[in-house]
């Protein structure tokens, strides 16, 4: 029986891997199940789903010019809508924004105010009142760690 592609053959799982199992057709040819081609649903581990020596059918969904088989079980389970694109249900609602609506707030890093306030005249006030701010951040930081807190909130002072 020579395989053609869009038959459905009876097939035994040889070998399994993290990215498909591995089938031998009734007439000894090999291919291979994809785990994308094993189920309609997702399939973290194939393992969960079949075992090596498992006879099943399969669809033969390609043959590459160097003799590749591409086998499907999916196929299998959606008949004859395989080739027909998923069903989307309706897109939900979004909320329309009122045009007068201001956008969201805008955060700086540091919750440092970055827009020049008439209580900061200068470029050098800001830059000096920014380099302050800066410099006791930094000394927080230095000071929690040599307590043995870190920044990734475990408490060992570990990074």
């Amino acid at each position: 029986m020579s395989l053609s592609v869009g038959t459905i053959v009876k097939g035994k799982v040889t070998g399994i891997t993290n990215f498909g199992a591995f089938v031998e057709t009734e007439d000894g040819s090999r291919g291979m199940i994809h785990i994308s081609e094993i189920s309609r649903s997702y399939v973290e581990d194939i393992r969960s789903v079949l075992r090596v020596g498992q006879t099943l059918d399969v669809k033969v969904i390609s043959i590459s010019d160097q003799g590749k088989i591409a086998l499907s079980l999916k196929q299998l389970e959606q008949g004859d809508d395989a080739k027909k694109p998923a069903k989307r249900g309706p897109k939900p609602q979004q909320k329309p924004r009122k045009k007068y609506e201001p956008a969201p707030a805008v955060t700086s890093p540091g919750d440092f105010e970055w827009q020049a306030s008439s209580a900061c005249g200068s470029f050098e006030d800001m830059m000096s009142k920014f380099k302050r701010t800066s410099e006791d951040k930094m000394s927080d930081l230095k000071r929690g760690e040599s307590r043995g807190y870190s920044r990734r909130g475990n408490g060992s002072g570990r990074k």
